[in-house]
């Protein structure tokens, strides 16, 4: 599965990039705290999104301990090779955000792995966290999508592994 970014967002994509694994988890849970409400609801809608698909996914993460969890967030975003990723990976991007949105409410629920209360993001973060707010909500959700849709990995551009079986 191939991606673009807009032009418009395209620096803010490269800005999240290049912030630490952690941080961009953290910056994906101010942002759905934060403006949650009128970014998040968009996902389920949208067109070409298959919700049974995101939350089969989900399911998958919520039976999972908490550091498995965790470790499998941060593996979806530093596209390491799994079973699980490459499921992401073979999501449409609003697919893929749905699943994130899932997540979000899940940390919510307390049935995925909550964020540290004590968690300060970078400055860059912070910034970054701060640009976003200025987009218009076309903008944001288009963003959203230019993260996610990297992440994970796609099943047919990687080679068979034999000693994983993937």
């Amino acid at each position: 599965m191939t991606y673009t970014t807009t032009n418009a967002n395209n620096s803010l994509v490269q800005a999240f990039q290049k912030l630490d694994v952690d941080q961009q988890l953290a910056l994906f849970w101010y942002i759905y705290t934060e403006m949650g409400d009128s970014i998040t609801p968009a996902a389920p809608g949208a067109s070409t999104v298959s919700p049974q698909v995101a939350q089969s996914l989900y399911d998958q993460v919520e039976k999972m301990s908490s550091e498995e969890q965790l470790e499998l967030q941060r593996d979806l975003i530093k596209q390491k090779n799994s079973l699980i990723a490459r499921e992401y990976g073979a999501m449409s991007d609003t697919t893929k955000l749905l699943f994130w949105y899932l997540l979000a409410q899940g940390m919510e629920k307390m049935t995925i792995v909550p964020f540290p209360q004590n968690y300060k993001l970078v400055s860059e973060a912070e910034q970054l966290l701060n640009e976003v707010k200025k987009l218009d909500f076309g903008q944001q959700i288009t963003f959203f999508r230019d993260i996610v849709a990297p992440m994970g990995v796609d099943p047919n551009a990687v080679p068979h592994d034999q000693e994983s079986g993937l």
